[in-house]
């Protein structure tokens, strides 16, 4: 599955979507927030930092970019300061902006948002402001809109319309918008509003709620699976479209078509800031539908990409590459722990990018016993991921144990080390030391048994001088695996 998936990744780059909805500034003003005020019960945020990115379909598009798509953007800004640096951030994007029209009667819609940074580094949002109209657009803005889109549509693969309810999208909007995609042969994907009849979105392929707007749309609470399930059956007849892949948080999403339900799980994820999940979500269902992918496929792309933008803070578009490391962690989770260096390296990377540290340890782990559990245990204790570095059987050998030793080849203590829920990765190497493989690996921690204090830890050095730590965790008494053996040779009391 992973590999047919990679290959639908590998379709986006070039695929054209035209994107109409709402453009909107994300506006983020960082600072310490270090003392209460002595004016009120309220934080006082000490400024260090001031930040513009894209929001609302504007942060669809910079997805859908992130994927490798073309992007025609549809839409509208403010004839003001806000409005200019949205265009600045969509141009610098990549993004066709002909379609975005200037309205001298109403705002850029912006959202600015209070973010305190607790010890200068963990950043907690403490408010936010919103500048908007959400009016509907005047007739001649709206005309404007939706001529810009309409004239584009022979230009692309698929249509999206992103409603945030700021005004852009409205019934009339919609409906001519999906009128002419139909006319044209174009699938159009809706991320819906939060609004109780769906009516304005009558005739799209498919609609994209997130639980909370699926159950508001039908009014009811959708507390499981099978009950949002239900409710896009429903619906769908309802509103006259073709599907609903509604996202149910940690559950992933649901994919409602021909009078069924199919539930399409996803990874759980430590979820640091949901804002722009369900952008990411959409992008990569259109960008999915436009590389001819089924809508299975299409949502198990969209739970990966929504999943690794909620460990992100902010509206950070996820790239193409990220999917594909993710697609290959996930292949290789399901083939056991063992790595080639080079495999190991990317997965390290894009751990470490989520935030992760590095523990590693090495060893014969020959005859793995007590000893070794709770030592492994302690290591990964240590850090967010625990790599073992296994010794070749050609380098046992030269360690002059015993002309026996190896007892169990490589893959056979490859095997049992994987089963173990303390170690992350296995890496074998050939060389009589790990030096050279510590190097490559880049610990944030290297971890040794406290038999090695005083006898020079191999790669310490170079671990110390990239900012890392060395650590010597004791041993348990009386248990090793030449001690082991030796009693088995000699048919001693069992340990």
């Amino acid at each position: 599955m992973p590999a047919a998936l990679s290959e639908i990744v590998h379709r986006f780059r070039g695929r054209r979507v035209l994107l109409i909805g709402d453009l909107i500034l994300d506006r983020y003003v960082y600072g310490d927030a270090e003392r209460i005020s002595p004016e009120a019960p309220v934080p006082v945020l000490r400024i260090v930092e001031r930040r513009h990115a894209v929001g609302g379909s504007a942060n669809v598009a910079a997805c859908l970019r992130a994927l490798g798509c073309q992007v025609l953007v549809c839409g509208v800004i403010g004839e003001d300061r806000n409005g200019g640096t949205l265009r600045t951030l969509l141009s610098d994007i990549g993004l066709d902006t002909e379609g975005v029209v200037v309205s001298p009667t109403r705002p850029t819609t912006t959202k600015t948002r209070m973010v305190g940074l607790a010890q200068h580094r963990h950043r907690q949002q403490l408010l936010r402001v919103d500048d908007e109209d959400r009016s509907p657009l005047p007739a001649a803005e709206r005309d404007r809109v939706v001529s810009a889109a309409v004239e584009r549509m022979e230009q692309v693969d698929v249509v999206c319309i992103e409603d945030y309810d700021k005004g852009v999208v409205t019934d009339g909007t919609a409906a001519t918008v999906i009128r002419a995609a139909t006319d044209a042969g174009k699938p159009v994907l809706v991320d819906p509003a939060r609004i109780s009849d769906y009516a304005r979105y009558r005739g799209a392929t498919v609609l994209t709620p997130n639980r909370d707007e699926l159950g508001h749309a039908v009014g009811a609470s959708l507390g499981s699976v099978a009950s949002v399930g239900e409710a896009g059956v429903r619906l769908i007849p309802a509103v006259d479209v073709t599907a609903i892949v509604a996202t149910v948080d940690r559950d992933g999403s649901v994919v409602v078509r021909d009078g069924r339900w199919v539930h399409v799980p996803t990874r759980p994820r430590s979820v640091y800031d949901n804002t722009g999940a369900g952008d990411a979500v959409l992008a990569a269902l259109a960008a999915s539908v436009a590389a001819g992918a089924g809508l299975e496929d299409s949502a198990r792309l969209a739970n990966i990409c929504g999943g690794l933008e909620v460990e992100k803070f902010g509206c950070v578009p996820i790239s193409a590459e990220e999917v594909l490391a993710e697609l290959q962690l996930e292949s290789q989770r399901r083939n056991g722990k063992l790595r080639g260096i080079e495999e190991l390296s990317a997965e390290l990377t894009l751990r470490r990018d989520r935030g992760e540290t590095v523990a590693f340890t090495n060893g014969c782990f020959d005859i793995v016993h007590a000893g070794h559990v709770d030592f492994l245990r302690r290591c990964r204790e240590q850090a967010s991921v625990l790599v073992v570095g296994l010794n070749s059987d050609e380098s046992i050998r030269g360690q002059g144990k015993g002309d026996d030793r190896p007892i169990n080849r490589f893959e056979h203590r490859c095997a049992v080390l994987s089963e173990m829920s303390s170690v992350d990765y296995v890496v074998g190497f050939d060389a009589p030391t790990p030096e050279a493989l510590i190097r490559q690996v880049r610990p944030d921690v290297l971890v040794k048994g406290e038999d090695w204090a005083g006898r020079g830890v191999v790669g310490a050095d170079f671990v110390k001088s990239c900012g890392g730590r060395v650590v010597l965790l004791p041993l348990v008494e009386g248990l090793s695996t030449s001690a082991l053996i030796e009693r088995i040779r000699g048919g001693g009391a069992s340990v």
